[in-house]
């Protein structure tokens, strides 16, 4: 991010589930911030000189001796501090007051009491029927002396607090989530009225400010970019070009789990729409030798990142022969890449590796470009169109670096890969035949590892199995199952089972994230 960006949020991450929603949140209000794990170094606090600074929610009770912590001197910054749910106990206690385990747990809908007017809850009316979401065990038993109600609820009469002693408030609920009504209207009052930050956080400044940075990083050298034809690589290239132009060469590294026609959309975008110089690499006999006898899906993760790296290794390798020195490797990494594969939240395990993240080689000969490691998936198509990047471009579903390799439960043979790859176009084809592209976030079939009987012709048959996954989301963070008409969900499975040999039944996965991820593996 560029100093210019002045206004700035930090949230320290106790764990909530919700965490990723009170970035969106602020985010949404044009206001950049950073999630962060809580226990951070007070000097990194500082350094990130922060407009104010929101705790939020956590699964852990603060009366643990080993609950997650944060360092007093947030408390002497200066700044606004706001806590949520566990941030709030955690807020009272460190201020003097009191938190006791509730016989009672609270959880779910509340209906909220405004009782003293507040810069929280600026144009919310008091008289308005507040619904709120509470969700903890803990609650507060005696506040601090300098610290006075100015909401309560049915089960929490400290439902939302405020200090004389410093700019602290503490809400119980949850204002992030959907569920709790005005809950954004409060988070924005936060931060614009109360830390006074200003609506700069854009796509458009987000630009210029990126142009700027990468021209510093990669200086006179030459960068490569690996593109995968998803939205996030396509958006990455499109942004360093804009900076360095000709110093940029992008690599299409055909691994041989790609969709179909892959190859041919990409380098269609690329070499004629945009003019960006394109180089296609064909390695999936490489690939594929790597992942023999591999099931494992962090390992097959890993591999699949490191054979990248090695291409791009020896493509750059030859371009500095050619044309000077290459240093740099581009990459579409977005924030809920990095949240997903390095836990920011102190002792909760990582979801999965991104081969972008976590995959990637300790011995990498080129350094990494990351312009969208900032960004939510909305905002890098937000970016891409300040990019003039076409809509078709930036519609697509998103495609995971490791391709169908991770959409193939077990091991990845081109045995299963043919099958899956024409299953994948099938449904791709039906759900924008029906007018649901555009709809639908994510879209994707799975090749299961499991045979079923069924009967074809009067023949009894014992094939494969496929599920098909749909999902609609905003960022990712958050999905659930796509309600696709059952007329279309039909012609999916018929078109399938009919068309591509091999497969006999086809189930639909209507798991929502949480629990499960898009992604299978």
């Amino acid at each position: 991010m560029s100093d210019s960006q002045s206004s700035r949020i930090l949230i320290l991450d106790f764990g909530a589930q919700y965490s990723q929603l009170i970035a969106r949140r602020v985010r949404e209000s044009k206001v950049y911030c950073e999630l962060v794990p809580a226990d951070v170094s007070l000097q990194r606090i500082k350094d990130f000189k922060p407009t104010g600074v929101i705790l939020s929610g956590g699964p852990s009770s603060v009366l643990d001796p080993d609950s997650p912590d944060m360092d007093e001197g947030v408390l002497q910054l200066g700044v606004p501090v706001l806590g949520i749910c566990y941030g709030l106990q955690l807020l009272v206690r460190k201020l003097g007051g009191q938190i006791e385990s509730a016989d009672d747990r609270e959880y779910g809908r509340a209906e909220l009491e405004i009782v003293e007017d507040d810069p929280l809850f600026d144009g919310i009316a008091r008289a308005d029927e507040q619904v709120v979401w509470m969700s903890h065990g803990d609650r507060v038993l005696g506040l601090p002396d300098d610290m006075h109600v100015i909401a309560t609820s049915g089960g929490s009469p400290f439902a939302a607090v405020r200090s004389t002693a410093g700019p602290y408030w503490g809400v119980q609920f949850h204002p992030e989530v959907v569920h709790t009504a005005n809950g954004v209207q409060m988070l924005e009052n936060f931060v614009h009225k109360i830390c006074g930050c200003e609506p700069s956080w854009t796509m458009s400044s987000f630009v210029d400010d990126a142009v700027e940075s990468i021209r510093q990083q990669v200086g006179d050298k030459r960068a490569v970019c690996g593109l995968s034809g998803g939205v996030d690589s396509s958006v990455a290239a499109a942004l360093v070009h804009r900076a360095i132009g000709e110093q940029l060469t992008c690599i299409f590294v055909d691994h041989g789990m790609m969709r179909k026609n892959e190859r041919q959309e990409v380098e269609a975008l690329f070499a004629e729409a945009l003019g960006v110089e394109l180089i296609s690499v064909d390695a999936s006999e490489r690939f594929l030798k790597a992942l023999e006898g591999v099931s494992e899906p962090e390992k097959k993760r890993k591999i699949i990142g490191n054979m990248f790296i090695e291409v791009f290794d020896e493509v750059a390798a030859r371009i500095t022969e050619e044309r000077g020195d290459v240093g740099f490797l581009v990459q579409g990494t977005l924030y809920p890449d990095v949240i997903e594969s390095v836990s920011v939240k102190g002792k909760s395990v990582t979801i999965k590796t991104h081969h972008n993240v976590g995959g990637l080689p300790d011995d990498m000969k080129l350094d990494l470009v990351e312009p969208l490691r900032e960004l939510f998936k909305d905002e890098v198509r937000a970016v891409g169109r300040e990019l003039g990047l076409p809509a078709r471009a930036l519609g697509r579903h998103p495609f995971p670096g490791p391709g169908l390799g991770i959409r193939i439960l077990g091991e990845v043979t081109p045995e299963r890969l043919e099958p899956l790859r024409e299953a994948d176009a099938i449904m791709v084809e039906e759900i924008r035949e029906a007018g649901l592209y555009d709809e639908i976030w994510q879209a994707l079939v799975v090749f299961l590892p499991v045979q079923s009987v069924g009967v074809m012709g009067d023949d009894r048959t014992y094939e494969n199995v496929v599920a098909v996954r749909a999902v609609t989301s905003t960022d990712a963070m958050t999905a659930d199952f796509a309600h696709i008409p059952y007329d279309v969900l039909g012609r999916i499975s018929n078109r399938i089972i009919n068309e591509v040999q091999g497969i006999n039944r086809v189930v639909y996965d209507i798991s929502s994230k949480p629990p499960a991820t898009i992604e299978w593996e």
